[in-house]
């Protein structure tokens, strides 16, 4: 009896998204996606995932006090995983509310922003914690990223405010450059059409090789050379491309002598010369929509752009335009503005994109490290302790740690309200 009813609660919770515990001494709230349609938990296709201990940066993995009460890789980035932080919480006497009810002022989101001490979210179902909605957050002194990103928070209201801004930095970056790679060969071999033509019956190899190419000898190039850019470049090089790059921070020369690398001072040098260009920069003032008509059209006629860094990078009716004239022979990503993007966004119905949802660093094995790290963020916020450097965006009224290396101060959030109109 017991475990029957444990289903009808469970099921209970996925259906409206939202959970809540015990009142306590701080609430904290976590914004995440909807659990599976086919429901919780999932049939999993694996028993285990490889443990990773450290980047190849030398920073280690998260590093939590407490122990996990949960399987590495399982999935915790749904309402009903509610990133494994139940009973770390409630042990701590804190209150825990975890819901997917984040757009629109009845959002549940909204009903517990005047309470909240820390909201939680994910760059896959952000919550965007917009200067209206900080103002509404008396009690808030921290918002957190279970990954990498806080373009969803408007940094110069949080700073202002003097509120926490930290993610977990480097936790999925080499999931995402895993991502990049797999979506340049998606759209450089034409993949996702051939693979239509097989699920439609067909053979037709004339029109499955009519847009492939080989990605060999073809000049790539990302814009930012960070944690992701240099994994891209790395798993790149034995595909034997020419390698490109621009970033404001230059790689060592031992670096670019290693992958053979040409660094262009300005994006608009490199573009010009590339047939694929992927995107690996943050979101911030001085990254908004610089792909534009202008940027676009001095590409060369037929290239590729892979963005997983942010959609609002790109300006969306440009890309859809380019992409129905030939200036552009693919597009792909997994990154929209805004998320989830309304049912008409042009992204979802222009030709020859390879477009995902927002996936590409919510792997369940990347799930397991973002998870750790923020259990390890709230361990440092609860007890006093500081947050590691890499971790912090913002803090005490600044951009701080990584925040000050990759972010420019102010804010990117303006026409978040539009994922209101997403219909489930």
């Amino acid at each position: 009896m017991l475990s029957r009813c444990a289903g009808v609660f469970r099921s209970d919770i996925v259906r409206r998204g939202f959970h809540t515990s015990r009142a306590a001494h701080a609430k904290v709230v976590a914004v995440l996606y909807d659990d599976p349609v086919a429901g919780f938990p999932p049939k999993y296709a694996r028993d285990d995932i490889p443990y990773i201990s450290g980047y190849p940066d030398g920073q280690t993995a998260p590093t939590p006090v407490s122990k996990p009460d949960f399987q590495p890789g399982a999935l915790l980035g749904s309402v009903s995983g509610e990133l494994g932080l139940r009973k770390f919480l409630e042990d701590r006497g804190h209150e825990f509310v975890v819901t997917s009810s984040k757009d629109g002022p009845d959002s549940e989101l909204e009903k517990h922003l005047h309470d909240a001490e820390v909201v939680i979210s994910q760059p896959f179902w952000p919550a965007y914690m917009t200067a209206e909605r900080i103002a509404k957050s008396p009690k808030l002194k921290m918002c957190l990223t279970a990954g990498i990103g806080s373009d969803h928070v408007d940094l110069a209201a949080a700073c202002d405010r003097k509120i926490t801004v930290a993610e977990v930095t480097f936790c999925n970056s080499i999931s995402v450059s895993e991502h990049v790679v797999m979506q340049i060969l998606a759209l450089v071999r034409n993949y996702i059409p051939s693979y239509e033509i097989i699920m439609k019956g067909g053979w037709n190899i004339a029109d499955c090789v009519s847009r492939s190419y080989d990605v060999e000898g073809m000049h790539v190039g990302t814009v930012a050379s960070g944690r992701i850019g240099l994994a891209v470049l790395r798993r790149l090089k034995p595909f034997d491309v020419h390698l490109h790059y621009t970033d404001r921070h230059r790689l060592p020369e031992a670096v670019e002598k290693e992958l053979n690398l040409t660094y262009h001072a300005d994006v608009a040098s490199m573009v010009k010369v590339c047939d694929v260009v992927t995107i690996n920069c943050p979101l911030h003032p001085g990254t908004e929509h610089m792909f534009n008509e202008e940027l676009v059209y001095s590409m060369k006629r037929g290239a590729y752009i892979v963005n997983t860094a942010r959609g609002k990078i790109c300006d969306r009716d440009v890309i859809a335009k380019a992409l129905n004239d030939g200036q552009l022979a693919g597009y792909a990503g997994d990154v929209w503005f805004p998320q989830p993007p309304p049912q008409d966004h042009p992204w979802r119905s222009m030709p020859n994109h390879g477009m995902t949802p927002h996936i590409s660093g919510t792997s369940l094995s990347a799930q397991f490290r973002y998870v750790e790290g923020v259990r390890e963020i709230l361990e440092c916020h609860f007890d006093g302790r500081p947050i590691r450097d890499e971790y912090t965006i913002a803090i005490n009224g600044s951009l701080a740690g990584t925040g000050a290396l990759s972010y420019d101060s102010g804010n990117t959030t303006g026409g978040s309200d539009e994922a209101a109109k997403f219909k489930k």
